[in-house]
């Protein structure tokens, strides 16, 4: 084990044997470090954090901390989980969650590049990037190697699904369903083919869940309709996980418009 002799660690921390522990960083009771973890200087991590192996995480970083939320009392036991091999760049802010009992959670191969916020109980799945200064508001859900572009911001309860690109600088009240590539405010823009075709989906699949993404957003069907007709046909895996995120939303999903699409796609796959 390697803690530089300024860093400040609680002899209750659970720290496995390998982990390194930079100049000042502070280290509460409550945290767990897995094997080959890296805490930067000045980083800071309290409250119940338990990381698992692998990760890193940079200089200023904060995690743990209370959440910014006025319902959040100080007594309430909550915590972060946080996988393996996750890339937590400088002063990202990772708070805890804010009811009895609940998490804010990340999954495994994430990158979360610099001045990233994850409020109270956001959720992330595996290999999820988000770039720099985007701000997750409470209770997010981030789905599986979604790509969220530099300082995007989200609001609370939004859910963002797999594969899903975001554009920077673009802002979201409303649910963006996986595959797609979405941008500005609450727009959706096409799919998103390079993301599939790297995430190994065949043509046949990309095609598919093009002619999804029409039926929904092109046919002239209202949402309800469109899901109506999709269910008077079979659907591949993917096209039906498109379906259903739509059908299972609660704040409803972001709009598309063709003149967008047909700029930001460049025509079919």
């Amino acid at each position: 084990m390697s803690i530089h002799s300024t860093a400040i660690v609680s002899p209750s921390a659970r720290i496995a044997p390998d982990v390194e522990i930079g100049p000042c960083a502070v280290i509460g009771g409550e945290v767990t470090l897995g094997a080959g973890c890296v805490i930067q200087a000045h980083a800071v991590l309290e409250g119940k954090v338990t990381m698992g192996t692998g990760n890193v995480v940079g200089y200023g970083a904060v995690i743990g901390a209370a959440p910014q939320d006025f319902a959040h009392k100080s007594e309430i036991s909550s915590e972060v989980k946080i996988g393996d091999n996750n890339q937590i760049r400088e002063y990202v802010t990772i708070h805890r969650g804010t009811k009895e009992g609940t998490a804010t959670t990340i999954g495994n191969g994430c990158f979360l590049m610099v001045g990233t916020h994850l409020a109270h109980n956001v959720s992330l799945a595996d290999h999820v990037i988000i770039t720099n200064n985007c701000l997750l508001a409470g209770y997010v859900e981030v789905g599986e190697a979604a790509v969220l572009g530099g300082g995007s911001v989200f609001h609370q309860f939004v859910r963002i699904g797999r594969r899903a690109m975001i554009a920077g600088s673009s802002s979201f009240n409303k649910d963006i369903p996986p595959f797609v590539t979405a941008n500005f405010r609450n727009l959706l823009v096409g799919i998103n083919v390079v993301g599939l075709r790297r995430g190994g989906l065949n043509a046949q699949t990309r095609m598919e869940i093009k002619r999804a993404f029409k039926l929904v957003y092109r046919s002239g069907f209202r949402v309800r309709e469109a899901l109506a007709e999709a269910g008077k046909s079979q659907w591949g895996s993917e096209a039906r996980e498109f379906f259903d995120f739509i059908k299972n939303s609660k704040r409803g999903t972001c709009t598309s418009n063709r003149l967008a699409e047909a700029d930001v796609t460049g025509g079919e796959d």
